[in-house]
């Protein structure tokens, strides 16, 4: 089992740049999967990007593709998420998600353990 904590939500201007973190519990982070997805309001929770439990394999959604960067830390049990050129349009609640034994994946049906979510909103 995993609990996940993510921090580094913030009000941002468009254009701006922003690290967010998400820390796990346990001992066994390696073996999972990470993802992290979004909601903005009245909307349905997306997919944003994954990562393998290695970080040999990243995926990311068209939208952020090139703007928004996956990496993870297993020496420090961390995955982070580097949002580059923020845009108004970003504002939503970002989840960070954890899958055991998985090489990441846009489903969020796949992944079995969540953080609480950090605010991310930006103005224009």
């Amino acid at each position: 089992q995993v609990q996940l904590v993510e921090s580094g939500g913030g009000l941002v201007q468009a254009g701006d740049s922003l690290r967010l973190s998400c820390a796990a519990s346990g001992r066994t982070f390696s073996r999972y999967a990470m993802g992290w997805f979004r909601q903005a309001p009245g909307k349905e929770r997306e997919f944003q990007t994954a990562i393998s439990w290695s970080g040999g394999s990243t995926y990311y959604a068209d939208s952020v593709k090139g703007r928004f960067t996956i990496s993870r830390d297993n020496a420090k049990n961390t995955v982070y998420l580097q949002m580059n050129s923020l845009k108004p349009e970003d504002t939503a609640v970002y989840y960070c998600a954890a899958q055991l034994r998985g090489l990441g994946s846009p489903d969020e049906g796949d992944y079995g353990y969540w953080g609480q979510g950090t605010q991310v909103t930006v103005s224009s």
